[in-house]
């Protein structure tokens, strides 16, 4: 054993060597090549996907998620917590369920805040809109969903021959004035504004504009970034495909049953991660498996040379 050590501590022949002169260069090469890669390559730069641009490439879509909100046939309308009491999207295993135990954290009603609130800003400038506002607002929810469901069938018509905008039949009432309104002021970049007022000087709560484009628009801005869970499902970079590689952990599971079919399969994927991070971090604690390297003995591949000698 001292002949080893002897062996190890033998004093190696000294060089001059100008560490800081080196890592002062190799900044500099780095520096260089950055910002050449940098000018040539560039970086993507995706534009915001905001209402006004919804609304504008895709007319007869707003449409329909306006008429969604108003109705509460929605997607968000019908969600569950926590934004309404509904179920269309609650996750749960067996009695286990966080988002219900959670309850509505933000409450949004759909009709109320992305449809009439923005509405009633218009109708303090136009006359037209103010009466038909008054007419909706006043009429029994029977009536109101028999307007409703004559203007849902002009837009199914619409759909059917292309058309970017249905004409509103006499049947739907002020709801045939009032959605095109809705429509005009997204198209101007109005309702952007609108769903981002705020009591607060500075507006960083952007729920409602999200929530409101989380459906049609939201999922055809996915699909061409292939972020849909049949293409990657996850990432942190936008327009930079296929983005954060470490996340392909989770987005793994969403390719393969049960996760991929299960109405649960949020909270499935997120249990199991919870499972297997539990586990890494407790491997030192955990009896048996803590004895895995002294059994395996990988380490000594590792310092093979140490082993060697």
């Amino acid at each position: 054993m001292k002949g080893e050590l002897a062996s190890d501590t033998r004093q190696p022949r000294m060089k001059p060597y100008d560490l800081v002169r080196e890592a002062l260069l190799a900044l500099g090469v780095v520096a260089v090549v950055v910002v050449v890669l940098a000018t040539v390559f560039s970086s993507p730069d995706e534009p915001p996907l905001t209402i006004r641009a919804y609304a504008t490439s895709s007319p007869l879509s707003f449409l329909q998620t306006a008429l969604g909100d108003l109705d509460g046939s929605g997607t968000i309308a019908a969600y569950g917590p926590p934004y309404n009491n509904g179920s269309g999207s609650v996750q749960s295993l067996g009695p286990i369920s966080p988002q219900q135990w959670a309850g509505v954290r933000v409450p949004v009603n759909t009709a109320t805040d992305f449809v009439l609130q923005p509405l009633g800003v218009v109708a303090q400038v136009e006359p037209a809109v103010a009466t038909a506002l008054a007419q909706f607002e006043h009429a029994a929810p029977a009536q109101q969903a028999a307007w409703e469901a004559a203007y849902g069938k002009a837009l199914d018509t619409a759909a059917k021959a292309g058309l970017e905008a249905p004409t509103p039949p006499a049947s739907a009432g002020p709801v045939g004035l009032l959605l095109p309104a809705l429509l005009h002021v997204a198209q101007v970049g109005g309702l952007d504004g609108l769903l981002l007022a705020s009591h607060h000087f500075y507006v960083t709560d952007y729920t409602h504009p999200l929530l409101f484009i989380s459906g049609d628009a939201l999922g055809t801005q996915a699909q061409r970034l292939h972020l849909l869970g049949t293409q990657w499902g996850m990432m942190n970079e936008t327009g930079n495909y296929p983005g954060a590689v470490w996340l392909w952990l989770y987005t793994f599971w969403y390719q393969i049953p049960p996760f991929s079919t299960s109405a649960n399969g949020d909270l499935l994927i997120m249990t199991v991660m919870g499972i297997l991070t539990a586990a890494f971090v407790l491997t030192p604690w955990i009896p048996g498996v803590n004895r895995l390297p002294r059994v395996l003995r990988v380490y000594r591949l590792i310092w093979r040379d140490w082993y060697r000698r």
